[in-house]
């Protein structure tokens, strides 16, 4: 299930208003008032340097979980990946598909299309956050990716390990709903990961962000490889894609 205090606060203003004009500023807003600033610029360009290393690790179908307006999901399909963005923002969603990409107005926590047989999954930009209970969303993960799958994270540029209550903030009063989020470095990953049956394969650090590769320590029985964006008969839900039409189980 979905966190409703979530869906609600990035699927209206100030999120919505700074997607539309591709530019903050906007923030994370703690209840202390301390401020995360949010790269909302870098959201709505062309993958980075930094990206371009997340993309080259990306393998088979890929799952691009808060994808934003979808400079990663539509980068991956310009490459010829089969790969799908979910974000609980529709216009997130919409700004994906006109990008090129594919993706589903869902969270992460809702019922997704082909679990247990993706290839990559991707949590970039801070998404770890999501739920604000790494631990859980990186449980989930072992749901969504197939055994074999890997996870690549995004974490936090400096080491610290929170778990807050935010809202969506534009810097000049406009404020979202509060929903829970989190923060974790690369070491508060790595002891998450380990209580979730996951472990850091790769580290690396680009242009001052840094990123994780985790990979399965304990592997459930896999489903026969297949592919997880394949409709099922009498399991179809409508996406925004590239015009296609496409229905996916």
């Amino acid at each position: 299930m979905s966190a409703p205090g979530a869906v609600a606060a990035w699927s209206a203003d100030p999120y919505t208003v700074a997607l539309r004009s591709g530019r903050g500023p906007l923030f994370l807003r703690r209840g202390d008032g301390w401020l995360l600033p949010l790269d909302v610029e870098r959201w709505c360009e062309e993958p980075d340097e930094a990206d371009w290393t997340v993309l080259d690790r990306c393998r088979g179908a890929v799952l691009d979980i808060g994808c934003g307006p979808g400079r990663l999901v539509s980068a991956l399909a310009a490459r010829g990946h089969r790969s799908l963005g979910i974000d609980v923002s529709p216009e997130a969603v919409a700004l994906t598909a006109r990008s090129g990409g594919t993706a589903l107005h869902r969270s992460v926590f809702d019922a997704l299309p082909g679990e247990g047989r993706w290839d990559t999954a991707l949590l970039i930009d801070g998404n770890i956050g999501i739920g604000g209970d790494p631990a859980a969303l990186l449980r989930r993960m072992a749901e969504v990716l197939a055994g074999s799958g890997t996870l690549v994270v995004e974490c936090a540029e400096v080491e610290v390990d929170e778990r807050c209550e935010v809202r969506v903030a534009d810097g000049r009063g406009g404020l979202g709903t509060p929903f829970p989020w989190a923060r974790v470095g690369t070491a508060a990953l790595a002891a998450h990961a380990s209580a979730s049956g996951w472990a850091p394969s790769h580290r690396w650090s680009v242009r001052g962000r840094a990123f994780v590769e985790l990979t399965r320590t304990r592997r459930r029985a896999g489903r026969p490889a297949s592919d997880p964006l394949a409709p099922r008969p009498g399991q179809a839900v409508s996406v925004l894609g590239d015009g296609r039409g496409s229905r996916w189980a």
